[in-house]
């Protein structure tokens, strides 16, 4: 019998990329269902709504990084772009701006960080990893003296505190707005990445820069756009975590950043850039959901938690490698 074509295989093995993601989810969720005391609760519509609640800020975040990562970039400044955001949203509260102002003006910081970081990497050829990572500290920085070092709490029944209220924890629906607002802009930059030109540069960029360069496309203003789009999706974020905690407390998303990259990756998108998906970013999203929850429903201590979230970014970077280097063997 003769061996399959390369081309075959090719199309085999990115079958199964795309099918990682969903089989992870279904061996997470396996995994806690191993166990009688947490398998009643788990598979409850209740617990769901939760599982869905507690996605939607690493979902929204990781809308933003899957541009980022698939255009060769990378960004660790989103936990303190988050808790920044979120103290700016309570303290417009506080100070009598009315909903869709502050929502606007919230949303609108992110996405002047983001612009501020996609200049100092393009117009100063600088690493993506140093900017970012000096921005951590900056917008942490910005965000405790904003918040005086302490929690700026939402005014009591303001409007946006209901974008993440539980309402009827007992049964999936209804759903908060927040997550329709999640699944919704998931739709809309699935088809900006896939079904335009701005999306087909992000890809062309992070397969080869020198090669889109000299294809035409202005690489230093796509990437301010990128950044600038990713922060917009990250000050978004911090209006969920706002809306979530009903106050804004600039200590808040510590470490989110590690949490939303894994999503990314584990998504099936490559750190070497021109690989990635909206829905793999999104199923990526939602296992590092299930594992909170289900460590929670575990009895598990936090310190623990932090191992398996630290195992689980070693082992999608670890199979982000391997799954490059067939790739590249196999494509036809």
């Amino acid at each position: 019998m003769p061996p399959p074509s390369p081309k075959k295989t090719f199309i085999w093995f990115h079958a199964i990329n795309v099918a990682g993601p969903f089989l992870g989810l279904a061996l997470v969720l396996g995994l806690f269902s191993l166990s009688p005391e947490v398998r009643p609760y788990l598979f409850t519509g209740g617990n769901f709504k939760l599982i869905l609640i507690q996605t939607v800020i690493v979902a929204i975040g990781a809308l933003g990084m899957t541009m980022i990562i698939v255009s060769g970039g990378i960004d660790l400044s989103v936990g303190s772009v988050v808790a920044f955001t979120s103290v700016l949203g309570a303290t417009l509260l506080v100070k009598g701006y009315g909903t869709e102002s502050t929502a606007l003006l919230t949303i609108l910081a992110g996405g002047l960080i983001g612009s501020v970081v996609g200049l100092l990497i393009a117009g100063f050829g600088m690493l993506p990893f140093i900017v970012t990572l000096g921005m951590m500290g900056v917008i942490r920085g910005a965000a405790k003296w904003l918040a005086g070092n302490q929690t700026v709490n939402s005014p009591p029944g303001a409007p946006l505190n209901q974008l993440m209220a539980r309402v009827n924890p007992t049964s999936l629906f209804p759903l908060p707005p927040g997550v329709w607002i999640a699944i919704g802009l998931a739709v809309v930059v699935s088809v900006v990445m896939r079904r335009t030109v701005f999306g087909r540069y992000i890809y062309a960029i992070g397969s080869n820069e020198a090669t889109a360069r000299l294809c035409g496309i202005r690489v230093r203003l796509q990437k301010v756009l990128i950044y600038t789009l990713a922060g917009l999706l990250f000050g978004l974020s911090g209006l969920m975590q706002l809306s979530r905690l009903t106050q804004g407390d600039p200590t808040v998303a510590f470490g989110l950043e590690l949490d939303v990259i894994a999503a990314v990756v584990i998504g099936g998108a490559s750190l070497n850039g021109g690989t990635g998906s909206v829905l793999g970013s999104m199923i990526g999203a939602l296992i590092m959901a299930v594992l909170r929850n289900g460590c929670n429903q575990m009895g598990w201590q936090n310190f623990t938690q932090e191992i398996i979230i630290g195992v689980v970014i070693i082992i999608a970077v670890g199979l982000d490698m391997f799954r490059q280097s067939r790739m590249r063997r196999m494509s036809p």
